[in-house]
């Protein structure tokens, strides 16, 4: 592998503060490789979080040791025990659970890229997704993260949250992505209460050129907002609206399912 800096899909720039706990340092490692599409080198983590090398070189062999982490050459990437952890998340495995078949119908309705994604530090962190070989290109992947404001999961998440989680993911989007990009609070006001009307979101182009895409949200047993389930495609091939009922339909399927569920389960 050439030393290239790898490209992350929905690549999020962290900010650190300092520390002197160990674990706070040990995800300032984690998080950056983790926006660095999941791999790096120890130079470029010892730049991007400000930790000096020799500690740097110590939280990493740590790390490794544990699983967290794993040499490939030059390069460090996510170790599998970060994923069986993952896995054992008990809210983002129940929903994966109960939203992957309705999920799996959009698909063969639609044929396009079906995402879920929850609300983190003001990103959508998409837990799920669904694409085949004639799907447009999206730049999510599975674990990765996208500005709140500039996707129709976003939307839809945040315009059942009060003022203060919309002014997080406002402050948290960093530059507009394309033209289209809503940056301004005033008006991505605007956009939440015509979903809250509507009871869809879409993104038009906003998330990434020629990328369009419908979605709906997901309410819990109590009626909150936990989650978004959207149809992405193409701009010039895939009309979004055409799915609205669609994708409105199986957001409702989802919540009969997590509602017929334990509590607590």
């Amino acid at each position: 592998m050439t030393d290239q800096y790898p490209q992350a899909t929905g690549q999020t720039r962290f900010e650190y503060t300092a520390t002197t706990a160990v674990i706070g340092k040990m995800f300032a490692v984690l998080d950056h490789v983790a926006a660095a599409g999941g791999q790096s080198t120890l130079a470029r983590i010892a730049a991007a979080t400000g930790l000096p090398k020799p500690t740097v070189h110590r939280l990493v062999k740590d790390l490794k040791s544990w699983g967290a982490l794993e040499a490939g050459g030059d390069w460090l990437r996510l170790g599998p025990r970060l994923f069986e952890l993952g896995q054992l998340v008990p809210h983002t495995r129940n929903l994966r659970s109960a939203a992957l078949p309705f999920m799996q119908d959009l698909y063969e309705a639609t044929h396009e890229t079906i995402h879920l994604g929850v609300l983190t530090g003001g990103h959508v962190v998409y837990i799920e997704k669904i694409t085949g070989h004639h799907s447009g290109a999206t730049p999510t992947r599975v674990g990765g993260r996208m500005p709140a404001p500039y996707t129709g999961i976003g939307k839809v998440l945040l315009a059942y949250l009060p003022g203060d989680a919309v002014d997080v993911a406002v402050r948290a989007a960093g530059p507009p992505r394309t033209p289209t990009s809503i940056s301004s609070r005033d008006v991505l006001s605007q956009a939440l209460a015509t979903v809250r009307e509507r009871g869809v979101a879409f993104d038009q182009e906003e998330s990434q050129p020629g990328l369009v895409c419908v979605a709906a949200p997901v309410f819990d047993r109590a009626g909150a907002v936990v989650a978004g389930l959207s149809v992405a495609g193409p701009a010039g091939r895939f009309t979004p609206a055409r799915f609205e009922a669609a994708v409105l339909t199986a957001a409702h399927g989802v919540r009969r399912t997590l509602r017929a569920a334990p509590a607590g389960g």
